[in-house]
Order: C-alpha cells, then sequence, then structure tokens
C-alpha cells in the first residue's frame, strides 16, 4: 500500500480529513522549502502537494505565477525540487509528498528518468496538469513501475463518462477542481461543489480532494463536510510571498496558517 493510500486509511478510521496545503518548491529561496514542509506537517498538515517550479503555468493564478518565477529566479527546477524532498525524508518517512506541475520539466528530464528519480527522493504522488489519462500512456507505465501514484484533476463541466475514464486512470485520490478558471480565485459555492463530489463517488472509491477557492478556515470546513481532502494553495503562497523579504518567518507564520485551518476542518 503506497504512503498516500496509508495516510487516508488511517485518516477514515479516525474519522477525520486530510489538509494537504500546496506550497511551490524554492519559493521564495530554496533554503525555505524543507523546513516549511516539516514546519506544515508539525501544524497539522497529513500530505504536502509540492509545485514544480514552470514559466508556464497555465492553470494558476498569478498568486502561484509569482511563486513560480520566485523559484526559477533562484535556479530551482525538477531535479532541485527532488533534492528537496530527498531532504525532507531525512527527518519524515511518513508524509506522503505529491509533484504537482506541467509535462514540460518531466519531458526535458525523461518520463522513465523522472519516475525512478522521484520514487528514489520519496516522492508518493505525481498530478501533472496538462497531462489527461488518454494522452499518458508512457508516464502511466513509468509511474506504475516506480509505485507512483497519479492524481487526476476533474473539474466542474466534466461528463459521467470522462469521470469513470479518469477514475479509471487514477490511482491515490481524485482531485476535484472547485470551479471554472485558474487556482486563486474567490467564488467558491459548496453546495455546487457537494454536489459534483457527490457524483465522482458514483465512479470510484478512491478519495476525494477539493482544491481552488479555500482561503481560510470557513471554507475549509465546509468543504470538509463532503470531501476525503481539502486542498489550500494561493491562500498559502500568498502569505508567503507577503513574507518573502523576511523568509526566516515563513515556516512559523505558514504553520500557524495551517494550524488554524486544521482546527477548523477537524471541529
Amino acid at each position: 500500500m503506497s504512503r498516500i493510500a496509508t495516510r487516508f486509511s488511517a485518516l477514515r478510521s479516525a474519522g477525520r480529513k486530510a489538509l494537504i496545503p500546496f506550497v511551490t518548491a524554492g519559493d521564495p529561496n530554496p533554503t525555505i522549502t524543507v523546513p516549511l514542509m516539516h514546519a506544515m506537517v508539525a501544524a497539522g498538515a497529513d500530505l504536502i502537494e509540492l509545485g514544480v517550479p514552470f514559466s508556464d503555468p497555465m492553470a494558476d493564478g498569478p498568486v502561484i505565477q509569482r511563486s513560480a518565477e520566485r523559484a526559477l529566479a533562484q535556479k530551482v527546477g525538477l531535479r532541485q525540487l527532488l533534492a528537496m524532498v530527498a531532504e525532507f525524508r531525512h527527518q519524515d518517512s511518513e508524509t506522503p509528498v505529491i509533484l504537482m506541475g506541467y509535462l514540460n520539466p518531466i519531458e526535458a528530464m525523461g518520463a522513465a528518468t523522472f519516475a525512478k528519480a522521484a520514487a528514489e527522493a520519496g516522492v508518493d504522488g505525481v498530478l501533472t496538469v496538462d497531462l489527461p489519462p488518454e494522452e499518458g500512456g508512457t508516464m502511466a507505465e513509468v509511474c506504475h513501475a516506480a509505485d507512483l501514484d497519479q492524481i487526476f484533476l476533474i473539474g466542474p463541466t466534466t461528463m459521467d463518462r470522462r469521470i469513470q475514464s479518469i477514475c479509471d486512470h487514477a490511482s491515490g485520490f481524485v482531485y476535484y477542481v472547485s470551479f471554472k478558471g485558474v487556482t486563486g480565485a474567490s467564488h467558491l459555492d459548496t453546495a455546487d461543489v457537494a454536489s459534483h463530489v457527490a457524483q465522482i463517488r458514483a465512479h470510484t472509491t478512491l478519495p476525494v480532494g477539493v482544491g481552488f477557492g479555500i482561503k481560510d478556515g470557513a471554507t475549509a470546513a465546509a468543504v470538509a463536510q463532503f470531501a476525503d481532502a481539502v486542498v489550500v494553495g494561493s491562500a498559502i503562497v500568498a502569505r508567503i510571498e507577503a513574507l518573502a523579504a523576511t523568509p526566516e518567518r515563513i515556516p512559523a507564520e505558514i504553520g500557524t496558517f495551517i494550524g488554524e485551518l486544521r482546527t477548523a476542518i477537524d471541529s
């Protein structure tokens, strides 16, 4: 059983929902990422989603786009990110780590080389935003061989037949994008999201995580009522951006925010 499946099984047994924070590796500088990962786990994060810096993150809004630009300015790419995960694993062998990014950096490294290196570093899952399962044969093969879960996105306009196809290819969990648009938008209709999550559950027994538009404890708690996992990205990255001039404050202050989200979800 993968670390992701093990973590969700434990959470289900405890009657708890997963909190999955997203941060961009290397933002605002490479020395912060690993201490930040540990601080988030200590504050209550169950899994960590680590963004791969990329120059054209088309699914992301301005906040996460700028985080990628800051990381790239520090020369952080996929290889540097994998080194960060390996360093994180020196102290934490249990928290699942998921890479979220785009196909181009993986293709530049080579899919087989990437999968092998990611598994050796301690990565547990890969979410490649611009690689639909129908076109991901090679990626699916190398991820399966390396015991990496492949996580796919489902959106509000995804039809039943395609939901089934995505669920058939997915492992780890399924990620529901709560609205049409890019990361960082503020509108979130929780009743509509709950309806779509129920629709997805008719097609899979995998956990369903919800992301996009979750900005505070109130929205996190609302989504946790019906989702297995709450994914928070832009709200965290915006706080990192505000602290970029004093990076030494980032782990503690983001940890405080994660703690607030954890308390809200558990309540």
